[in-house]
């Protein structure tokens, strides 16, 4: 049995990491962090045209109608390289929820848009800081109009197209609201990582169409969908700190040797490593489970996401310790990797919401 990708998804992959080092080096990052705008707007062309947005959209609908193996490359090189644009609540989420729950009409009219790139896609679940599970929603539909207010919304601010949990007649759903319409209010939040924006939304008897289907179940299943891939960038970004660690600790001198050579140094070197592999290995098994539509996702994307975040920010707060003095200061890169590594975390809801879904999911499994 392989369980090796293919040849033809290898080369997708380092086709995307080729064009992500011409195009997206870590300076294009910073420029996103210390400058106004909200995201690289060239990169995130330039990644529809490469067919990245419609990676899992049929070709009916413009899209490259690739699988969601392929997806998970593109997010692990998407995230290896930090790249400002706001790639996952766009395509992890927005665009899978019209997949799965879009009418005909709904999904012509926006599935070809998100895979050309030409439009963003947004999700907006959480309604304060925090806050993780579905059931702590707020916001109301009646007689087709949205009321409520989300925050933090990812890519909020800059989205065309947003998918709202929302309660209507006391049941959870998903709404599809169109973020050009009347009655919606946008402002702009202060962000740990300025290099990939949030927002508040602020709905006021705003058009909304639900999706079929979606109720807090769905979501749920939504959010699995979301939190396998989101691992993948994770793990891209760990990866890519632990090597910058290991050419800096390799070529930092002190008295007259690599601090590399230190064995506290190396054991700690090599305990991120693990922490990483083990997440790999989490990803990977979670990626099958997502592709093959396994009963075994539930579980499999809580422990992809776990290890995922843990790994992520654990190799980010060595990489700046390992770096020293200079590895807490503005010009070094280290910090880009730590605010990264605490967005992701709290993306789609916090470590520890992840943890306490994992035990509940395996009581089930075992009372079954």
């Amino acid at each position: 049995m392989n369980f090796d990708f293919s040849d033809d998804q290898k080369l997708l992959q380092q086709t995307a990491r080729d064009y992500l080092a011409a195009n997206s080096p870590l300076s294009t990052c910073r420029e996103i962090l210390e400058g106004s705008q909200p995201y690289a707007a060239s990169l995130w062309k330039g990644a529809a045209e490469m067919g990245w947005q419609g990676a899992v959209v049929p070709e009916s609908f413009g899209g490259a109608g690739f699988g969601y193996l392929e997806l998970a490359m593109i997010a692990y090189e998407v995230g290896r390289a930090l790249a400002p644009i706001p790639f996952g609540p766009s395509v992890f989420v927005a665009t899978e929820a019209l997949l799965r729950h879009g009418s005909a009409a709904q999904q012509s009219a926006w599935l070809p848009k998100l895979a050309n790139g030409s439009a963003i896609g947004t999700f907006a679940l959480a309604e304060k800081p925090g806050q993780n599970a579905a059931e702590a929603i707020a916001a109301t539909v009646k007689d087709g109009k949205l009321s409520g207010t989300k925050l933090p919304v990812a890519d909020g601010d800059v989205a065309n197209v947003a998918i709202v949990a929302a309660k209507e007649g006391g049941k959870t759903g998903l709404y599809l609201v169109d973020l050009a319409g009347a009655g919606i209010e946008r402002k702009p939040l202060e962000s740990f990582d300025p290099s990939r924006s949030q927002a508040t939304i602020r709905f006021e008897g705003a058009r909304c169409e639900p999706l079929a289907g979606a109720d807090a179940t769905a979501i749920a299943r939504l959010l699995d969908r979301a939190a396998v891939l989101t691992a993948f960038e994770q793990i891209g970004g760990a990866d890519r700190a632990l090597e910058i660690t290991r050419e800096f600790i390799v070529g930092r001198y002190a008295f007259g040797k690599p601090i590399a050579a230190n064995q506290a140094i190396k054991h700690r070197m090599a305990d991120l490593w693990c922490e990483i592999e083990i997440a790999r290995s989490n990803a990977y098994y979670a990626a099958w489970a997502l592709a093959n539509e396994d009963a075994e996702l539930p579980v499999a994307a809580c422990l992809a996401r776990i290890a995922a975040s843990e790994a992520f920010e654990k190799t980010t707060i060595e990489m700046i310790e390992f770096h020293g003095g200079v590895g807490y200061t503005w010009e070094y890169d280290c910090h880009l990797f730590y605010r990264r590594a605490k967005q992701l975390a709290g993306l789609l809801g916090t470590p520890k919401y992840w943890k306490n879904q994992l035990i509940d999911r395996l009581r089930s499994a075992k009372a079954a």
